[in-house]
Formats: C-alpha cells, sequence, structure tokens
C-alpha cells in the first residue's frame, strides 16, 4: 500500500470513529459555542461596545482554547494495541499525515462555527473578508499542525496533558502573534492582499514547516 493509500484509509478510519462518537464532537461545538456566549453576556453585563482589538483578541482565544480542546485527544484516544496494529501495517508519515489533515480538518469547521456564532451573538468587526477567510484557513491549518505532533509526544508520555501545554506554548506563540497582526488588516477597509502579502508567505512557510518536520520526526517516535 502506498502512502496516499495508507493516508486515505487511515483518514476514513477517524472519519468512522468520530462518526461512532458524535458525543464528542458536539462537546466541541457546544464548548465553542458556550465560549461565545460567556464573552456575549459578559458585554451585555458591562454595558461597552466591542472594539475590533478585543474582538480579534478573544476571537483567536476561543479558537486558540477549541484547537486544544479538539486535537489533544488526537493520540491519546489511541490505545497501545491499535499503534501495534498500525505499526505492522502503516507507514509512520502516513500516520502523522493522515491525523494532520483530519485535524485540519476538524478545525476549520470549528473555526466556521465560531466565526458565525460570534458574527450572529457579539456582531463582526471584519471589513474585509477575503483576507480574513485566509487568516483563518492558515491559522487552522497551523493550530492543528501543531498539536497533533505535540498530541503524539505526549501520548508517548504516558498522556501527559501538563507536557502538551509546555511543549506547545513556545510553538503557538509565533502562530498567534503572527495570526493577531495580520487580523489587524481585515477589519480595514482599505486594506489589501498587496498589504498582507509578506505576513501571508511566513504564516504559510511556518505552516509548511511545521508539517515538514512533523514528517521528518514523527518516524523516530513511532519507532520509539
Amino acid at each position: 500500500m502506498n502512502l496516499a493509500k495508507e493516508v486515505r484509509f487511515l483518514v476514513a478510519k477517524e472519519l468512522l470513529l468520530e462518526w461512532r462518537q458524535k458525543y464528542a464532537l458536539g462537546g466541541i461545538v457546544l464548548y465553542v459555542v458556550s465560549t461565545v456566549f460567556v464573552v456575549y453576556t459578559s458585554l451585555q453585563q458591562a454595558g461597552e461596545e466591542l472594539a475590533k482589538s478585543t474582538w480579534n483578541v478573544l476571537f483567536w482565544i476561543t479558537i486558540l482554547f477549541t484547537a486544544v480542546n479538539a486535537i489533544a485527544k488526537s493520540f491519546t484516544q489511541e490505545n497501545r494495541e491499535r499503534n501495534l496494529y498500525y505499526y505492522t501495517l502503516m507507514s509512520p508519515q502516513a500516520v502523522i499525515l493522515a491525523k494532520m489533515l483530519y485535524n485540519a480538518g476538524l478545525m476549520i469547521l470549528l473555526t466556521f462555527i465560531a466565526l458565525v456564532v460570534f458574527t450572529v451573538m457579539i456582531g463582526s468587526a471584519v471589513e474585509q473578508w477575503a483576507i480574513f477567510a485566509v487568516i483563518v484557513l492558515l491559522g487552522s491549518l497551523g493550530f492543528s499542525f501543531v498539536l497533533s505532533m505535540i498530541s503524539a509526544i505526549a501520548a508517548k508520555a504516558g498522556n501527559n496533558a501538563t507536557l502538551m501545554a509546555v511543549l506547545s506554548f513556545p510553538l503557538i506563540l509565533p502562530l498567534i502573534m503572527i495570526l493577531q497582526k495580520l487580523s489587524r488588516f481585515a477589519f480595514v477597509s482599505e486594506a489589501s492582499f498587496a498589504d498582507v502579502s509578506n505576513l501571508l508567505i511566513t504564516l504559510t512557510a511556518l505552516d509548511a514547516m511545521l508539517v515538514a518536520l512533523s514528517f521528518i520526526l514523527f518516524p523516530y517516535l513511532w519507532r520509539d
């Protein structure tokens, strides 16, 4: 079985498991809606109008914690016997790529849901939706790539949640900083893709580097 077939098989397996455990996905969606609702009620009680910068910060904080909750279980839910079975049939590159692709799709879906809930409950501060859509897409990919690999490391360390938090912070921090800086342009009506091209290239390169590092390093972790 070549790499592409292995990846397709593993992604289909992830979808099947998610379908059988619909409560897990429902719990994450409920978490997103509840978080936005808490922000909404807090603002209503304070009687304040949400500034664009505050909207930006709250949105990415929500996405960050949603990503951690959704992807932390990527490898920790796999038992030792199942991993041994995969080890005999699949290449480690197929395993990590499948996890990253599935998590990327999941994060894009959850980010879209969060954006819709934010817009309905709190309103939207976005002026340039095309720019913001690209930023959200690249940001979702970045979160899924980083946390997929960190989840694999945490699973090998005995499902240590503290280890996942410690390892993910220095990797997610530069991603968050770039996303925050990029998103500001989406709130300016005169902004164009030319204004954010350098930062978009940086963010794309960061995502590609995360994939490459996972592809290279995961086989050593898988062998352990």
